[in-house]
């Protein structure tokens, strides 16, 4: 695998990971976001399945510490228990009847879950940053790498 490959996989990740945390704030600010459409899994999101197939050969590389490898997959963790926060405030209430499901009646969510719902938002969202600084830090480290060790790697 070229380093460019490695690269273009690295940012494709972080930007999915970025469009997952943009579909939270949509779902907190009132629009309609399917439920399957955040993963609450770590490992079923896009950038979940990047970081345990293809992201774990950067664990080869010299100058990328095995630290480096394991806070952002605690950070992710973190990120996801986080959202499990707002998953259970916006899809684990009671459904309503049959009319409401065919119609699609929307569970109704008070001012004070909405509040604790942007509260677990703006945690969510630290941890995000702090996520994509060490995306962006990993991604200076493979910049980092010469091409033929790489290959090497591969």
């Amino acid at each position: 695998m070229e380093k460019e490959h490695i690269l273009e996989h690295l940012r494709a990740a972080k930007s999915a990971h970025v469009k997952w945390v943009q579909k939270a704030k949509f779902l907190i600010n009132g629009m309609d976001v399917k439920e399957d459409a955040i993963p609450v899994d770590s490992t079923e999101c896009k950038f979940g399945e990047w970081f345990y197939s293809q992201g774990q050969v950067l664990n080869a590389l010299s100058n990328n510490p095995i630290e480096c490898m394991n806070k952002i997959e605690r950070l992710h963790f973190n990120l996801h228990d986080v959202y499990m926060n707002i998953f259970n405030i916006y899809f684990n209430k009671p459904k309503g009847g049959f009319f409401s499901r065919l119609f699609g009646k929307k569970n109704n969510i008070t001012d004070e879950e909405t509040n604790k719902a942007k509260e677990y938002y703006v945690n969510l969202e630290s941890i995000s940053d702090e996520l994509v600084e060490e995306l962006n830090r990993l991604e200076r480290r493979i910049l980092a790498v010469s091409e033929e060790k790489i290959k090497k790697l591969m």
